[in-house]
């Protein structure tokens, strides 16, 4: 990952105001610690962090076209890049690195290339034949986005809020799947597709047809000029990903440059579900594996740093972003740039624990549509800016655009936890949706197990194949989330609780542990702007607030963890513990 910053149309173009670009930017340099680049032309500003991943030595950005009549600075990565240059032979390009295609796409066909990216992106362009500037974020919002105004007319654009915040009277979260264009004045979107709409979709499940979409998006992410591994938790995604890379490794060109083994990263508290379970997979793969233990206490110290990369006060990303950071930290003092991870599938395929309550399919189906809107606010974030914080990028095989496409297709039936429609047609393992879970009968994510599950040449063991949902801050250790419980109601009172809603009355904290985040939060970031980009309503396992209407016990256990999911999750809690902090707020005592 790297990190941008664009200032356009800014009254100022002293050195004083190149200077304060420069210092901005650098709040980026966690980013992208390999060089600096800046472009100034007139009152246009182009600034660039930059972490090399592919073309390291001539990559350097900004980048441009023939004459650098056209200036884009970019984050992110272009995987059909290569496809790209043969549609653009009659342009010259000056390095080997995939984001330059971006400049020439424009030259040749304007402002209406972008759906002809595959891969993940932030990217501000500017023409300067006319001072005319585009930005647009990739479809998911895999990586992170700002969009802000200056009091002077100037427009703002960074991969982080920390850059722009205090120079910006407004800012916001510039929406995924969208491009801004300056000679239109208004944000429009680009990425349309068929899912968008939330209708119901009839498409039969095919798992040959998804397991290939799966192994071509993992496949085209081994793109690479340095070091890589993969995120393993030892839980069907990431266990998904570590196989499906490591099986096609060989073939790959990185394989040429770091080998053929393929290298594994886990973190946890000693004893967690995950680091078992991680290891007894990297064994299986036959991977190098490296396992990185935390303490309780190493985790809380960390909070503040946290809050401060991954600018949230969401309680679940909070949770899950600690761990991740710090692994992260260790990931890269190994010499590795660059991580596979497994986010997005449970958006997908309904696999959060709370879809076992979904009323019917056409309710299942607009929950996973809402979970992939919102992505970019939750998962997206954590895993992107968790590991940039230490110059190293994520990259998420399960949210490619023809994945989502294919899987979001699928009769929503075939999703649900109930074996109801089934054909003998399909190639479907029937008797294993019965044996794994013979008190329920179900399994969350049964199609992309089944898909995977080959007697042949297997992926996986069939125990790791149809493991439970673990959310990520629980499978590092179940006393990860106690710990920051008891920490935060040692640091907040009952009686700042009463006064939570008139303290912050927008997304008030509904919980002492979602308090204490608030108000670390607000110490870095304390304009009503950067509040407003945080989501807020209740959850329970990481449920949208619509989902929480299908069980009204969720109402009295405000807590998005995986274990709040009473009734399906095997280790849930016996009872909603968070109910007085609740009562507190509603002003009642029971």
């Amino acid at each position: 990952m790297c990190g941008i910053l664009a200032v356009l149309g800014c009254i100022d173009n002293s050195q004083a105001k190149r200077s304060r670009i420069i210092e901005l930017s650098r709040r980026l340099r966690h980013r992208g610690p390999d060089w600096s680049g800046l472009h100034c032309h007139q009152d246009c500003y182009l600034a660039h962090q930059r972490l090399a991943i592919v073309d390291p030595t001539s990559g350097d950005q900004p980048l441009y076209n023939e004459d650098k009549t056209i200036v884009v600075t970019v984050n992110g990565e272009i995987y059909n890049h290569k496809q790209l240059r043969e549609k653009l032979k009659s342009h010259q390009f000056r390095t080997g690195s995939d984001c330059e295609v971006i400049a020439h796409l424009y030259e040749e066909y304007g402002e209406n290339f972008v759906d002809m990216l595959d891969g993940m992106f932030s990217f501000v362009l500017l023409d300067t034949h006319d001072k005319s500037f585009i930005a647009a974020r990739d479809a998911i919002g895999i990586t992170p986005l700002y969009i802000g105004w200056g009091l002077d007319g100037s427009i703002w654009f960074a991969s982080e809020m920390k850059a722009l915040s205090d120079d910006c009277e407004r800012f916001m979260c510039f929406p995924p799947g969208h491009y801004y264009s300056s000679k239109h004045g208004e944000l429009r979107r680009w990425y349309n597709p068929p899912w968008f709409l939330e209708h119901i979709p009839s498409t039969p499940y095919d798992p040959l047809t998804l397991r290939e979409a799966f192994e071509k998006a993992v496949i085209k992410r081994l793109m690479t000029d340095v070091p890589f591994g993969v995120l393993l938790s030892g839980g069907l995604d990431s266990s998904l990903v570590a196989s499906v890379a490591s099986r096609y490794m060989l073939q790959s060109e990185a394989a040429f440059q770091w080998g053929s083994q393929l290298h594994t990263f886990c973190v946890g508290l000693k004893g967690s579900p995950d680091l078992k379970a991680a290891r007894e997979v990297a064994d299986y793969l036959g991977t190098r594996h490296h396992e990185f233990h935390f303490t309780v206490q190493e985790g809380l110290d960390a909070l503040e740093e946290v809050i401060y990369h991954i600018e949230t006060y969401d309680v679940t990303t909070i949770r899950a972003s600690t761990p991740m950071f710090l692994m992260s930290r260790k990931i890269k003092s190994l010499g590795v740039k660059m991580v596979l991870s497994g986010e997005g599938s449970d958006e997908i395929f309904g696999g959060y624990l709370y879809f076992h309550k979904a009323p019917n399919k056409e309710e299942f189906h607009q929950e996973t549509c809402r979970k992939i809107k919102a992505l970019h606010l939750y998962d997206c974030l954590r895993a992107n800016k968790s590991t940039s914080a230490w110059g190293v990028e994520a990259r998420v095989p399960f949210l490619d655009k023809e994945f989502i496409n294919i899987a979001m297709s699928i009769d929503p039936e075939w999703k649900m936890y109930a074996l109801v429609g089934f054909s003998s047609s399909h190639d479907v393992h029937v008797e294993a949706f019965y044996n794994i879970r013979p008190d329920l009968g179900r399994i969350e994510k049964w199609i992309l197990r089944n898909a995977f599950d080959d007697d042949q040449k297997p992926y996986l063991p069939k125990h790791i194949l149809y493991r439970q949902k673990e959310q990520f801050s629980d499978g590092v250790g179940y006393s990860w989330i106690d710990g920051l419980r008891d920490h935060a109601n040692s640091h907040v009172t009952d009686a700042m609780m009463m006064n939570a809603s008139f303290i912050y009355p927008e997304n008030t904290p509904m919980t002492k542990e979602g308090y204490y985040y608030r108000t670390i939060f607000e110490k870095f970031f304390p304009k009503n702007a950067a509040r407003s980009t945080v989501p807020g309503g209740p959850s329970v396992a990481c449920s949208t607030a619509k989902a929480v209407e299908w069980d009204a016990a969720w109402l009295k256990n405000p807590d998005p963890s995986g274990r709040a999911a009473l009734g399906v999750h095997e280790a849930a809690y016996e009872e909603a513990v968070d109910t007085k902090n609740a009562n507190l707020i509603n002003g009642t005592t029971q």
